[in-house]
């Protein structure tokens, strides 16, 4: 997630052209204006492109990494048409809404956009995971072991025609003999993939 972080001249100006707002209160939203914020999945990914920043972004950077996500690719790859669909909204409406709930400070003219406490509470309804933009290693793991299952099962097969048109060394496993054979196999297997 790449995003330019404002300059501490940018900041104090920020500051000092807010209203001073207590720091230990939160906003208070109803579940239903709450859930009604939140149905809208450019707000629900302009919620996680700020989980991952520090400090105050550029708008632009924030719509720029929700365009890439809405079109599956890089923020590199994008078009200025792609861009364009998603930054007028985004400036329009729904960083707006999301300032007005508290989720985020959004200035408009300046177009800095800073994650407010609140979000915090907020990602509880979205269920985010920490670790929501790493890898699943989980995933690659389940496909290795789909590719052991698939090599286990030509074995048997090819196994069982050995035996079926009397090979000379498949010949010595009686049907009871074939059937131990490939349930020790597929039994090793899964007692392996249990213990990692």
């Amino acid at each position: 997630m790449r995003s330019t972080h404002i300059t501490m001249e940018e900041q104090s100006n920020r500051e000092s052209d807010t209203e001073e707002t207590d720091a230990g209160s939160e906003p208070t939203v109803s579940k239903d204006d709450l859930f009604h914020l939140l149905q809208n999945e450019r707000r629900r990914m302009v919620i996680r492109y700020l989980r991952g920043t520090e400090g105050p972004v550029r708008m632009r950077d924030v719509a720029e990494q929700v365009a890439a996500w809405e079109h599956e690719t890089t923020v590199e790859e994008l078009t200025s048409k792609q861009r364009q669909r998603v930054y007028i909204p985004l400036y329009q409406s729904h960083l707006t809404k999301l300032d007005e709930a508290g989720v985020i400070d959004y200035q408009k003219d300046r177009g800095i956009v800073e994650r407010k406490p609140f979000a915090d509470t907020v990602d509880a309804y979205l269920d985010i995971d920490v670790n929501e933009d790493q890898p699943d290693e989980s995933a690659t793991t389940e496909e290795s072991w789909d590719d052991y299952y698939i090599v286990a099962t030509a074995v048997c097969y090819m196994v069982l025609f050995g035996a079926v048109i009397e090979l000379p060394f498949m010949s010595i496993l009686s049907g009871i003999g074939l059937s131990a054979l490939i349930l020790f196999l597929f039994t090793v297997l899964t007692i392996t993939r249990l213990v990692n």
